[in-house]
């Protein structure tokens, strides 16, 4: 072979060589990007609304993924922010922005009802245009998404206000957002061309959300549970000295005016289900006027928390026997005249006369319901109605097809007060329920956990005193001995108050987590001692360093990565990374079941370096550390610069995400060089590799 040969099958060689490592190349890169998630597909339009415009919001969220709507209380997962970058002298807010189809369940790692999206989000926002020269609204979206991993994102939006929007013309839909592109000083003629455009892009995408729709599962089980507490309520009304005397009363009349027995069986149908079409509208009332989104609103309102703090005291107080609640005696008088006249309207205002004349006994609960229902929004204050009223009309149907059966019936007596104190007890201890969600808004640390276990426990306490006869109220018989049945109370309640003792010292409470605050709201967040829930001892740590605290578990950890750097070259020991939110679920149920395994604790304790890094941390960084990315990201908040941290050196921007690194920032797991939400073995095994590899 001579040398041109040789020359030309080198070159070949050598081109096919780069072109392999080229192509090597390209997938590296693309699976190294590959992790950078975005489960959450936004688009935007503009439409006209009589004299103010609406700005709508739809996005299509990837199976199995939820988004938190603005609606999530505070203490839980990240609500969704919206921000109105230009608003000011340019338009007004009409009212706050409307969420279409949510789901709202309990969330027992934060102790909340979080709401959020899944499948697909309809956010609209009117506005009242105020500046005629108006080009552009500009609106910020922050939110966080979740699966199994938890993802704080933000959304910027530029929409076009189309010149037609200044005349009484046909709605205009505006430029269908795409990208981040900046609309400004643009020709009437150009914004029509665009809007024009647009519009297919829209209907694009309006398709699009509807073929990726995922039908957000129905709140079947939430509205079952309404029903049945609202039916169990119904039944504790039924028990009180308001109700109970007039079932024989009532059944009596119907089966005596009666002609026969069929139309007296017919008559206490009609009397029931009157009661129940009295509550149920009364549930639609309350539904209507405020509507399904106002009523989850207030539900974190301080002012409203506030306030029905205070009236469920005085319901309290009023089945303590302090005094009586009572409706306008005329009221009831006007119901007694249209009953006398007869016929179905005669039987429902007997139904009316009822529901006026048991108010003293009914309202509180009845109130208490309606409030507890609406703020899960839609039909529950309807369903609540229904359970409560359904219980309270079926005595009087069955007594009346059976009234062989009110001779079973016991006498009214003394018992009948017991059931209602017994209620009042409920409804002191449920008030600071109220109480503390507006103490936890507010984050005024007046009641923190340990306050309210206190009171509670108290409340109980006193109840059990009660129960065992050692305390007596204004309404009370005198009574020589007390029922098996009040004795088998008394002790069930006895036991309660004892389980509730061991939360003041940070016992988690799971039977009542729905209610005292979240023990990081609490005087020891890590339980007395700092040896937190169900933590397992490693080896004590006598002095913290610089810049570490106590965190889950009682584990030493840094929030500064420089400092936690600096302990760990100082100590010789690997860096274990924590890239976490103060809203991320998935990172406490890791924190809460996999950290606190007797095999991985001491690991965490004793081993490794702990830096926890928060992205949804909303300190604002001094202005000279303050920088914007090579992508034009403005990093302005201790998150941001987390954030920024994780996707440009570990091509992530999911949480929790745990890294183990040597002294010099390497990574030092070869198979997986970070993890995520994974059991308690695969975290081993992996915590195992890295240290092994580091030692």
């Amino acid at each position: 072979m001579n040398f041109t040969q040789n020359l030309q099958t080198s070159l070949s060689k050598n081109i096919w060589t780069k072109t392999i490592l080229l192509l090597l190349f390209f997938f590296a890169f693309a699976k190294g990007n590959a992790q950078i998630l975005e489960p959450v597909k936004w688009t935007s339009k503009i439409e006209k609304k009589g004299n103010n415009a609406v700005l709508i919001f739809d996005a299509v969220i990837e199976k199995d993924w939820h988004m938190y709507s603005q609606f999530t209380p505070e203490g839980g997962p990240l609500a969704l922010e919206i921000a109105f970058k230009n608003q000011k002298g340019n338009y007004e807010l009409v009212g706050k922005a409307k969420e279409g189809k949510t789901k709202t369940s309990f969330n027992d790692v934060f102790g909340v009802d979080e709401t959020y999206f899944e499948g697909k989000a309809h956010i609209e926002q009117e506005i009242k245009i105020i500046n005629p020269n108006l080009k552009t609204v500009d609106v910020d979206f922050d939110f966080q998404v979740c699966k199994e991993v938890c993802i704080n994102s933000s959304k910027k939006f530029s929409i076009a206000v189309p010149s037609t929007f200044k005349m009484d013309q046909v709605p205009v839909v505006a430029e269908a957002q795409k990208d981040e592109t900046k609309v400004v000083g643009l020709a009437v003629d150009t914004i029509q061309k665009e809007t024009n455009a647009a519009k297919d892009q829209t209907v694009k995408a309006e398709k699009e959300v509807k073929a990726a729709e995922i039908p957000a599962p129905a709140p079947a089980r939430s509205l079952w549970s309404i029903f049945f507490i609202a039916f169990l309520s119904g039944f504790a009304a039924l028990l009180t000295p308001c109700v109970f005397p007039m079932i024989p009363m009532t059944v009596s009349f119907f089966t005596k005016q009666s002609k026969s027995r069929a139309k007296g069986i017919r008559n206490a149908v009609i009397y029931g289900l009157s009661i129940i079409a009295i509550y149920v509208i009364l549930g639609l009332i309350v539904t209507k006027i405020f509507g399904a989104d106002a009523l989850n609103a207030l539900s974190t309102d301080v002012w409203f928390n506030l306030i029905f703090f205070v009236i469920l005291v005085v319901f309290a107080t009023s089945f303590l026997g302090a005094f009586e609640i009572m409706l306008p005696n005329s009221w009831a008088n006007k119901a007694d005249q249209q009953a006398d006249k007869g016929g179905i309207i005669g039987i429902l205002f007997m139904a009316l006369a009822l529901a006026i004349v048991s108010f003293s006994c009914t309202g509180p609960i009845v109130g208490t319901l309606l409030v507890e229902a609406a703020s899960n929004g839609g039909i529950a204050p309807v369903v609540g109605m229904l359970g409560f009223s359904s219980a309270l009309a079926l005595p009087f149907m069955l007594f009346a097809m059976f009234p062989g059966w009110l001779n079973s019936l016991p006498k009214s007596g003394g018992w009948l007060n017991t059931v209602k104190v017994v209620l009042g007890f409920l409804e002191l201890a449920l008030a600071f329920k109220f109480l503390s969600n507006a103490d936890l808004v507010l984050q005024l640390h007046f009641l923190e956990r340990e306050v309210f276990i206190a009171i509670w426990i108290a409340i109980f306490g006193a109840l059990t005193l009660y129960l065992f006869g050692k305390i007596t109220l204004p309404h009370d018989s005198p009574m020589n001995h007390i029922s098996v049945g009040r004795l088998y109370l008394g002790l069930l309640t006895l036991v309660f108050t004892m389980y509730l003792i061991p939360g003041l010292w940070g016992a988690p409470l799971k039977l009542i987590s729905a209610f005292p605050p979240p023990p990081q709201y609490s005087e020891s967040p890590f339980g007395v001692g700092g040896s937190g829930n169900g933590a397992v001892s490693g080896e004590p740590i006598k002095g913290l360093p610089e810049g570490a605290e106590l965190g889950p578990h009682g584990i030493m950890v840094f929030h500064d990565y420089e400092d936690g750097v600096a302990y760990a070259k100082e100590i010789n020991k690997p860096i274990m990374l924590d890239f976490t939110g103060y809203a991320c679920v998935n990172c406490r149920k890791m924190e809460n079941n996999v950290w606190s395994d007797p095999t991985v604790l001491p690991i965490l304790k004793n081993d490794v370096v702990l830096i926890s890094l928060y992205v949804d941390d909303k300190r604002e960084l001094p202005k000279e550390e303050q920088f914007t990315t090579a992508s034009g990201d403005k990093i302005i908040t201790a998150g941001d610069k987390w954030t920024d941290f994780m996707i440009s050196k570990y091509k992530t921007n999911t949480q929790p995400l745990y890294v183990i690194t040597d002294l010099e920032g390497n990574n030092l797991n070869s198979t997986k060089p970070t993890i995520s939400y994974v059991s308690t073995e695969e975290y081993l095994k992996w915590l195992k590799e890295g240290i092994s590899n580091f030692k």
